[in-house]
């Protein structure tokens, strides 16, 4: 049997959390979720595993090579560890919940498990927190849950924070005007992804000018959006472009300081997406804090959300501090540290009487010791 000591290495993309990175996480998904609660937002707590065939239901195959299987030795059916928690809120939403009036809103948080990770993001099991609105399809809808994300991220102390939107049915959509077959199409979507004009161009062909064109409108929301509207667009497209407007009006009144952006052709990361959907950043911060958008459930129901990240939520905030702790003696008085605990005090109560307690105090990390019924500090050494 291997000793504890040599037991620390743990698979590729995990880790453990220590303190007071655990404690400071899980503050920070408590906030987040009072946010949620403050609009409305019920929370939900689905299983870490659930039958595979159920979690690939729907928008869930978009993420079938992300999830761990494995067999249920009671069913002996196969299971699946779930990668992303939107999956199985549609799921609640579209059963067990199907009686809720609508729009339905539903938060939820939890930890999800990925085959691998990426290159911004190699860690395979992150925290997510995040919400769902059910049973609406609808700018107002969109323009709620962009604004409680970046209400939120604000919240919790994300400072230079953006938006990135997207309309990752946009391209799809003037592909089909143009009449390319499905290869060509695929090709014209990865390409206008990669920003590769010169790809586009020998994809496309003459078709290829409404489609480079598409290029020059990312970046800043307001000379994009008339850069959009400024093109020859299809009438399924240009319906588009004026519902990416109305959001872009309804953000800028609710979150005036916010920074938004736009990109047009982006797609990656969107694949069970079906209408405007969005990417929040802040400056300097390795990863997306969060993604969401628009997605649409099994019967065919409208939905709209958003998913937190929190690794890369947490390198967006300051590193936490240290909480002050106060050595309680065996001989204490416990009123008295019961009170200091109520004050917002953490006590730690010493076990066994100490040679010194002073010195016990500051082997245990504490900054503080109860002298009669006051908390004294120590002075280091």
């Amino acid at each position: 049997m291997n000793a504890y000591k040599d037991s620390g290495l743990l698979p590729e993309g995990l880790r453990d959390d220590l303190p007071p990175q655990a404690g400071f996480e899980a503050g920070v998904t408590e906030r987040l979720m009072a946010k949620f609660e403050s609009y409305g937002y019920e929370r939900v707590k689905p299983p870490l595993v659930e039958f595979e065939e159920t979690l690939l239901t729907g928008p869930g195959a978009a993420v079938a090579a992300q999830m761990f299987r494995l067999m249920d030795p009671v069913s002996q059916r196969m299971m699946g560890v779930r990668p992303d928690m939107t999956l199985q809120v549609a799921r609640i939403a579209a059963t067990r919940l199907k009686h809720l009036a609508r729009p339905a809103r539903l938060s939820y948080a939890g930890q999800v498990l990925r085959v691998k990770g990426t290159q911004l993001r190699p860690e395979r099991e992150i925290g997510q927190v995040g919400l769902e609105l059910v049973g609406v399809a609808s700018s107002d809808a969109d323009a709620e849950v962009v604004t409680i994300a970046a209400e939120a991220l604000a919240a919790v102390g994300v400072k230079d924070l953006s938006v990135d939107l997207v309309l990752p049915n946009l391209v799809p959509v003037i592909v089909g005007a143009l009449g390319l077959d499905t290869a060509l199409g695929e090709g014209v979507r990865a390409a206008l992804d990669r920003k590769d004009a010169a790809a586009v161009e020998a994809v496309a062909g003459s078709s290829c000018s409404i489609l480079t064109d598409l290029l020059t409108a990312t970046g800043p929301s307001e000379p994009c959006l008339g850069r959009l509207k400024a093109l020859d667009l299809p009438a399924p497209a240009r319906d588009l472009v004026a519902a990416l407007d109305r959001l872009v009006a309804r953000i800028r009144a609710a979150q005036p300081a916010l920074g938004i952006t736009i990109d047009p052709c982006e797609y990656r990361g969107f694949e069970y997406h079906t209408g405007l959907s969005f990417t929040f950043f802040a400056t300097g911060v390795r990863g997306e804090l969060g993604r969401g958008g628009r997605y649409v459930l099994e019967p065919g129901e409208p939905a709209t959300g958003f998913t937190l990240y929190m690794d890369s939520l947490l390198r967006a905030l300051p590193a936490p501090t240290t909480l002050q702790r106060v050595f309680v003696p065996p001989n204490a008085s416990r009123k008295a540290a019961a009170m200091l605990r109520a004050a917002g005090w953490r006590t730690v109560s010493g076990l066994d009487p100490a040679a010194d307690d002073t010195a016990e105090a500051r082997r245990l990390g504490c900054s503080h010791i109860l002298v009669g019924e006051a908390a004294m500090p120590i002075e280091s050494n």
